[in-house]
């Protein structure tokens, strides 16, 4: 009897604890429960914050396929055709222009390395003696002496084309200057036909010389409506617009005029659609309307 008396209290004792740890479990229990229901939606908001925080400083890119679509399949061909031929024309007049000094051999090594397809840079002085030549022999010799007319200060790049018995040859002169004084030029220049190089489809483009009354083809070639394109007169022509269709052995022929320096050269090729109606060149690319 007296044996069980302290089990008795003992387990009477356990049922009290229990009984009062009920409510502050259940307590703990609910604020706990608040306690992660809050969390949850602090990190929602949290991460919520950080996407528009994100997508502010670093949006995502978005690509309008539509926004430079060609809708004139002549454009489109001619461009396509052109564009790659252009950017080398431009990139080495840009290199031409880069300097307005007599250019150091650094500046002509980088130019030859840079430009594999030059043939060659002349430099010389303001009486036009060549004081340097690369390569000391030229591939094709001057037909007629190379006259560059130069205004005081003018750092656009003169550009004067030389027909010889080996092909055309195309030179591209920069002045000279110390301080204000001339000190003479460099000329660098390369056979345009090498261009074509640089075009997708070669045989489908055709660059004219309209000073001159000259077509440059991929091959050498006579094309079967030249006749036709160099009576044009397209020094008249380009007063008004500086591209267009014209029609050339019973074939309709896209063009457009480029200047390289002060001299407008013309791309042209054989429509894709001659019966699509021009209405003009509309991307940035081109310069938009015209």
């Amino acid at each position: 009897m007296f044996e069980r008396i302290p089990s008795f209290f003992a387990g009477r004792h356990a049922r009290r604890l229990a009984t009062a740890l009920l409510p502050a479990v259940l307590l703990a229990t609910l604020a706990g429960c608040g306690a992660f229901g809050s969390w949850d939606t602090t990190a929602s908001s949290m991460r919520s914050t950080m996407r528009e925080t994100r997508d502010f400083i670093n949006p995502a890119p978005r690509v309008d396929v539509e926004r430079y679509k060609w809708n004139n399949p002549n454009q489109e061909k001619l461009a396509l055709l052109f564009s790659p031929v252009d950017a080398k024309v431009m990139a080495l007049s840009q290199y031409v222009t880069s300097i307005d000094s007599r250019p150091d051999q650094p500046w002509i090594d980088a130019l030859l390395l840079r430009f594999p397809w030059v043939d060659g840079i002349i430099v010389a002085d303001a009486k036009g003696e060549i004081l340097t030549r690369k390569p000391p022999v030229p591939l094709k010799r001057f037909s007629e002496p190379l006259v560059f007319e130069s205004i005081w200060r003018e750092t656009l790049i003169k550009t004067v084309v030389d027909y010889t018995s080996f092909g055309p040859e195309l030179y591209f002169g920069m002045p000279n200057y110390e301080g204000p004084d001339f000190v003479g030029l460099h000329v660098v220049y390369f056979d345009p036909r090498v261009l074509f190089t640089f075009c997708p489809q070669p045989q489908e483009l055709l660059i004219i010389d309209p000073r001159a009354k000259q077509m440059w083809t991929a091959e050498g070639s006579q094309h079967p409506g030249a006749e036709e394109l160099l009576a044009t007169d397209w020094l008249s022509v380009m007063k008004e617009k500086i591209h267009g269709t014209v029609m050339a052995g019973g074939k309709q022929y896209t063009w457009l005029a480029r200047f390289i320096g002060r001299d407008l050269f013309v791309y042209a090729t054989e429509s894709a659609n001659a019966s699509f109606e021009d209405k003009g060149f509309s991307i940035p690319f081109f310069g938009g309307n015209s």
